[in-house]
């Protein structure tokens, strides 16, 4: 997934969902590819999607098109 990180996109609805998700101002894309690069970034692939926890955030990224389907804030136990 790493070697193909610059592909990562969304769609405008998208834009708007993961603005709305994670409170952010700033480019989601951005934002999320900033994340995935973390070190403490944990990257698991289940069927079709790649899940990925990293900034205390739940990103979910379609592992064929590598669109950011939805991003959300880790709920804390």
């Amino acid at each position: 997934m790493l070697t193909r990180i610059d592909e990562l996109h969304t769609t405008p609805m998208g834009v708007e969902r993961i603005k709305r998700n994670l409170s952010i101002d700033t480019d989601p894309v951005q934002w999320c590819r900033t994340a995935i690069l973390c070190p403490d970034a944990v990257i698991e692939r289940k069927g079709k999607n790649y899940y990925i926890k990293a900034k205390g955030a739940v990103i979910t990224v379609n592992a064929y098109s590598f669109t950011i389907i939805t991003a959300h804030r880790k709920e804390q136990l």
